[in-house]
């Protein structure tokens, strides 16, 4: 076992040596331009993205005329939700989405209303999923689009998306799904689930970094999107500028080699997050799971230490690649917007830690990586007063603090 060990596995994955051999000859001899349509050099290119797009579409049970790539999953969400509120302005001008989605989302969100847009954004329940009787009273027959995230980037809960997905075909409204943190981890039918877009990352999945997809329906009923991006009409109107071939090659690999061993590797992980969690729990009082384990990535583990500051948390087991919250907000002090949209008051949203596991992981890992916590989460207790407080009986919502 070699130090540091990474956890962060929902920030970003290492590449994966197979999706790097299978780009290496894109990086290297085979550089054409897959838009070059009159020489070898093209046709070679334009090859390797067609096969790439098959093996992103067979992750997901879509056809491959259905995947537009882009540069990554913040551009497909982009696409997705502009582009639908474009198209579809004159059916209506509301869209619905949870409070807990990524900036990627919240952020266009705010944008859009900033043009007329009006947004929906629905609350959580306390175990993080959204309520479907709440979902349904918000559409209204102005409604053109649903945005659920289909898996959390912070506390890993898959939220019911097949349900939500036959809420909005039966009141004729699109649903968008920011698949990130579930493509490639947990199975995925778009047809089943109702989705009729869908963004994915190629770097959250053992692929190279600036590459995603947007699976956009084809039929019953086939999605139209007003392009972002304009020049050259590429990825058939939806998306223009040049491929980036050796990314898309890596995408597609990434998507085959997910699509093939996900089933082993699911059943790994949840192990290894299990063992992680149990010694913690067995070991630390005043610790919580946030978000539902039920409904939950096999991966994921965030978990909030009652009396320790996540910061110093942070600094106490410097030697681990973990986070206190999404890496988007990662440079902010304020806590977790998702973990206060599940109630958690500030002190237990500040003491928050997100671990995520990944292929690379292995048991003398998690051993390693739980001995640290319990150890640095001990120590940093043995000097807070407010821990000394609550261990000698004090209720502390009933003392009266004054300031000097």
């Amino acid at each position: 076992m070699k130090l540091p060990i990474y956890m962060d596995n929902h920030a970003t994955t290492p590449v994966d040596p197979r999706v790097f051999e299978a780009m290496r000859p894109y990086l290297t001899n085979i550089f054409g331009n897959s838009a070059s349509r009159n020489h070898s050099f093209g046709w070679e290119a334009e090859e390797a993205t067609e096969k790439a797009r098959k093996q992103v579409a067979s992750l997901i049970g879509a056809t491959s005329k259905e995947i537009v790539f882009t540069s990554g999953a913040t551009e497909s969400n982009n696409l997705a939700l502009k582009g639908v509120a474009e198209m579809y302005a004159e059916k209506g001008n509301h869209i619905i989405t949870a409070a807990t989605e990524h900036k990627a989302i919240l952020d266009t969100c705010k944008r859009l209303e900033k043009h007329g847009t009006r947004v929906t954004y629905l609350p959580v329940q306390q175990n993080g999923l959204v309520d479907l009787d709440q979902l349904r009273m918000a559409i209204t027959d102005k409604t053109v689009l649903i945005s659920i995230m289909h898996a959390n980037n912070e506390i890993g809960v898959l939220q019911p998306i097949r349900e939500i997905g036959k809420i909005a075909k039966e009141r004729g409204v699109l649903l968008h799904t920011d698949g990130t943190q579930a493509a490639g981890k947990i199975p995925v039918s778009v047809l089943d689930d109702n989705i009729d877009l869908m963004s994915i990352s190629a770097h959250k999945m053992y692929g190279p970094k600036g590459v995603g997809a947007l699976y956009v329906r084809r039929r019953n009923p086939r999605v139209q999107l007003t392009a972002q991006m304009d020049g050259g009409g590429h990825e058939r109107g939806m998306r223009s500028g040049t491929l980036n071939v050796p990314g898309i090659v890596g995408l597609g690999e990434a998507c085959a080699l997910a699509q093939a061993e996900m089933p082993a590797e699911s059943k790994r992980l949840a192990f290894l997050r299990d063992k992680l969690k149990e010694r913690l729990m067995n070991s630390l009082d005043e610790v919580y799971i946030n978000g539902t384990l039920e409904h939950r990535l096999p991966n994921n583990l965030n978990i909030s230490f009652a009396y320790v500051e996540g910061e110093s948390l942070l600094m106490g087991i410097n030697e681990i690649a973990v986070s206190s919250g999404s890496a988007c907000t990662s440079a902010t002090l304020e806590p977790s917007y998702v973990l206060k949209a599940l109630g958690a008051g500030d002190d237990l949203a500040h003491s928050s830690i997100r671990f995520g596991l990944g292929r690379f992981n292995t048991e003398a890992e998690v051993d390693y990586v739980a001995g640290k916590v319990i150890e640095v989460v001990k120590k940093l207790r043995e000097l807070s007063p407010l821990y000394e407080m609550f261990k000698e009986g004090i209720d502390l919502t009933k003392v009266q603090w004054t300031a000097h």
